[in-house]
């Protein structure tokens, strides 16, 4: 078969698969945070001091899903981009630091590792930096959904590195 899709079916392509990858992605990182015990019914993260920096904790539910969504939304993008030459990299690129992403909150919130979390984020800025460098190559717009994610990372980065510094013994 030689034809290409109608741009009808290249949307119901979209939305079949943004029904499900967009949820999936929300639903492990709010797992993934619940699991750790994250953010203040934490009495450990409760304890610690907290940077200048520090937004307000309502601020993270809030970022975490709208970030969440245009994740979910550029994977998709991704995945319906049959034929592009690197989209396997591109997909195999985002669950890489999709995975390291769900580990950082079981690992700052529920283990207490304040610089091994802060050795994690630099490793997810470096792959979120790949991801999108990739994406960019697949579906640009893929790539500019991912930009407000690699601007909270660092700031996450910094934020952590923040915390390390003002709690050594935590």
């Amino acid at each position: 078969m030689t034809e290409l899709a109608s741009p009808g079916q290249l949307r119901a392509a979209f939305l079949r698969w943004a029904l499900f990858v967009v949820p999936g992605i929300m639903f492990l990182g709010y797992f993934s945070g619940k699991l750790a015990g994250s953010g203040a019914g934490n009495p450990w993260f409760m304890d610690l001091v907290k940077p200048a920096i520090y937004p307000p904790p309502a601020t993270f539910g809030i970022v975490w899903s709208a970030l969440y969504l245009l994740m979910g939304i550029a994977l998709t993008l991704v995945i319906t981009a049959r034929g592009a030459p690197g989209r396997g990299l591109a997909i195999g690129l985002f669950v890489l630091q999709f995975v390291l992403n769900l580990a950082w909150s079981p690992l700052f919130f529920g283990m207490h590792q304040i610089a091994a979390a802060l050795g994690l984020l630099v490793a997810i800025d470096v792959a979120v930096i790949a991801t999108v460098a990739v994406f960019r190559k697949v579906r640009p717009l893929a790539a500019w959904l991912l930009l407000p994610y690699l601007a909270w990372v660092m700031f996450a980065t910094l934020l952590n590195w923040q915390f390390l510094s003002a709690n050594p013994g935590a």
